[in-house]
């Protein structure tokens, strides 16, 4: 990208006349092209909008917009950095055949693992103070910007679908599938929560690094990476601050003996979640973020098998078995969390029932 490229993009802005700007890429992530604009004593961050990824901008500007309009961010201990709408009042800007979107620059930190048990806590009590922030937000009018997004069904249902219709796997995919295919009783455990929960404002991207700290990691600044607002269950942002930290290794991690739930993890995700969904909790709700970090780790690891067996068409791999790794990684800490499921109801019970 160059200067004047970004120079024409700007000029959709008209709170900022950007004449004098400096620029460069900024952060590491694999979605969004993005820039750190400085001008004047003014920082933001352009990004460029990944269409293939995200084939419904119109969506996601749409529920960006009701949380915007719906809520009441200065009651938040925390930024929530939405896009700047331009001259046109659009969260979106279309320059040259492409979508961009501006966001002002929040400083602090991310990172991409705990170093300490209060990290944790602090992360998941700002998701938790998020959702109940969100009810406030007219859920009926949020659109599915990825479709089906966390429907464990479904995707079990697409693995048995891409699975009988392979044919002969190998020994070591079949030994997958049999695991995978074997949790019929999560499933339905599931389809049970499905059919009471009620649909909350649920961020559906809850991992540590989409908040931003403080530079000392004493406080959460900002909540971000906001394209996946959605309706959706506590116990799907709840699941994925499990899967996602409370586990020993990352899901790219093939050290399968290292594996395992964290339970001194799980017990402060659990007590920061809380901490901001107690208030909002329904009975049910309240026994599903026991189930949550089984539903989102089984849901993972079926997206990667059946993504192995289809032959890598959606996640990036770095060598072709990467997706059965993944698949497999998913598979030991499911088992982990199954294994270890009555010490988890204790920490549960003592946070939630007291």
């Amino acid at each position: 990208m160059v200067k004047e490229n970004i120079a024409g993009i700007l000029a959709a802005y008209s709170f900022n006349s950007f004449e004098d700007f400096i620029f460069h890429p900024f952060g590491a992530g694999l979605i969004h092209g993005t820039y750190l604009i400085e001008s004047g004593n003014s920082k933001y961050i352009l990004q460029e909008f990944n269409n293939s990824v995200f084939p419904y901008p119109e969506r996601i500007s749409n529920n960006q917009r009701l949380v915007k309009t719906q809520g009441d961010e200065k009651l938040l201990p925390f930024r929530l950095p939405l896009p700047l709408p331009n001259s046109a009042k659009k969260l979106i800007t279309e320059w040259n055949g492409k979508i961009f979107r501006l966001f002002d620059f929040v400083s602090g930190q991310t990172i991409q693992e705990i170093t300490a048990l209060d990290q944790a806590y602090l992360a998941a009590k700002a998701y938790g103070v998020f959702a109940e922030w969100g009810k406030e937000v007219d859920t009926k009018q949020l659109q599915e910007c990825i479709p089906d997004f966390h429907r464990l069904d479904l995707r079990f249902a697409k693995l048995q679908e891409v699975a009988s219709e392979r044919g002969n796997p190998s020994t070591e995919d079949q030994k997958l599938l049999d695991f995978y295919l074997g949790q019929v009783e999560l499933i339905a455990e599931y389809k049970d929560y499905q059919a009471v929960l009620p649909n909350r404002l649920t961020h559906n991207d809850t991992k540590i690094n989409n908040l931003i700290f403080s530079h000392d990691l004493l406080k959460v600044e900002a909540l971000v990476d906001l394209d996946t607002l959605m309706s959706g269950y506590l116990m799907y942002d709840f699941g994925d601050l499990v899967r996602t930290v409370a586990c020993s290794e990352s899901e790219i991690s093939g050290n399968w003996d290292a594996i395992k739930v964290e339970i001194p993890v799980f017990e402060q995700l659990l007590k920061g979640y809380w901490e901001g969904v107690k208030s909002l909790c329904s009975k049910k709700e309240t026994r599903s973020l026991l189930l949550a970090g089984e539903v989102m780790t089984c849901i993972m690891g079926l997206r990667f098998l059946t993504d192995h067996l289809q032959g890598n068409i959606y996640y990036k791999v770095n060598y072709p078995e990467q997706n059965f790794h993944r698949a497999k990684n998913q598979m030991i800490l499911l088992q982990s969390l199954q294994a270890n499921k009555a010490e988890l109801e204790e920490i549960w019970k003592s946070v939630t029932q007291s």
